[in-house]
């Protein structure tokens, strides 16, 4: 494995296909009639999409063709599911059934143990979530998900949080190309009698910055959300977040 790039059993990567937008409403169209060959040719020329996905989970010590695969499944049902008379991008569509389908396999190979009845409900939030995506064909909220299953939100809540796969103290928060740092590196002691002080540099700090960063950070540190997750919530790109991340956090470090 090379930086930035991730090798798969049997499959050369850099000779993936990429459809043009185009190409790709054109053959979905035609695979909405039943046609299986443009269907094959959407899967095949949105391979590099799962490739991009697949990245975002490297450091998490699974095995990236068994990613991979579970990816292409996401890849599938968003093929299957996708209204091409609507406005809207395939990978916009796509990435957050893919990553979805990749949670949903990272949570089930999830060492500990959980009851069944809440991963029955965390289980069928997932699928009402996916439901309401593939009508809205936009991420729906907590409150939407529970209103579909006559639940309070809390217990929605409650259930999708018990299988989500735990964090390594080791894996990284952030990195701006120097020094990395780690998740134990935001557990702290609160014994400390530098803490109070700490805290107070770092909300001023925050308090600085402007509405939307302090959203993002919100969402990004708080929420434990992706950047694309952040990008669809606020309405803008991801690469927009990443660069308003880096910026907020850039200028905390500097105050703190």
């Amino acid at each position: 494995m090379y930086l930035n790039k991730v090798e798969l059993t049997g499959v050369n990567t850099s000779k993936l296909t990429v459809l043009k937008e185009a190409e790709k409403m054109e053959l979905l169209k035609k695979a909405k009639t039943g046609d299986q060959d443009a269907r094959e040719k959407l899967i095949s020329g949105n391979l590099r999409l799962v490739l991009s996905v697949v990245q975002k989970f490297v450091n998490r010590g699974e095995n990236l063709d068994d990613l991979f695969q579970v990816g292409c499944i996401g890849l599938i049902k968003a093929i299957d599911n996708f209204d091409p008379n609507q406005n809207v991008r395939f990978s916009t569509y796509g990435v957050p059934m893919i990553i979805g389908e990749i949670r949903r396999y990272l949570r089930d190979n999830n060492a500990i143990r959980v009851s069944r009845s809440m991963r029955d409900i965390a289980y069928k939030a997932m699928q009402v979530k996916e439901r309401l995506m593939g009508e809205e064909l936009k991420e729906p909220t907590v409150e939407e998900i529970a209103k579909q299953m006559q639940m309070k939100k809390e217990d929605v809540v409650l259930a999708l949080e018990s299988i989500v796969e735990p964090i390594s103290l080791y894996e990284p928060v952030y990195s701006d190309g120097g020094d990395t740092i780690y998740v134990m590196d935001q557990v702290g002691d609160k014994n400390d009698d530098t803490n109070w002080l700490e805290e107070i540099s770092i909300k001023e700090a925050i308090s600085r910055l402007s509405g939307r960063e302090k959203k993002i950070l919100s969402l990004r540190f708080f929420e434990g959300k992706t950047q694309m997750e952040v990008a669809g919530e606020i309405g803008i790109s991801q690469a927009q977040v990443s660069r308003l991340e880096k910026g907020a956090l850039d200028r905390i470090k500097k105050q703190i």
